[in-house]
């Protein structure tokens, strides 16, 4: 199983990213997919998620109305939407799969994991 995240970068404030995650070794179609980030010095945090019974999108209050998660089942992959990006959101980005289509907001929910793609957010 293989999940590997990308299109992070450097982007000024208020502009725009769309980060992605291709899945390989599973069917995402059966896996609530979910984005997770990591800022220096300080835990793992839940950012959205995409269940894949329900169909439900949930999404950090952080992020509510700025970020959109996605996916394309054809291609067994998410996305990541980043629209109004401040410096706050500047972290790794990780991508993960996890088989609770009701539990879904800690790490611990997820089985698999990307490696993680930079966004760094320059005011």
């Amino acid at each position: 199983v293989q999940l590997q995240a990308y299109g992070g970068g450097l982007v000024q404030v208020g502009e725009s990213l769309r980060l992605s995650c291709e899945v390989s070794g599973l069917d995402s179609n059966i896996y609530t997919m979910g984005w997770f980030r990591q800022a220096p010095g300080k835990e793992r945090e839940f950012v959205a998620t995409n269940t894949y019974r329900r169909k439900k999108t949930y999404y950090a209050d952080s992020v509510k109305g700025r970020f959109i998660i996605s996916r394309d089942n054809a291609k067994n992959a998410v996305y990541l939407q980043i629209d109004g990006a401040k410096p706050e959101d500047t972290a790794v980005y990780y991508c993960a799969a996890g088989a609770r289509d009701t539990s879904f907001y800690s790490k611990n929910d997820y089985e698999y994991w990307g490696q993680g793609t930079q966004v760094t957010v320059s005011s």
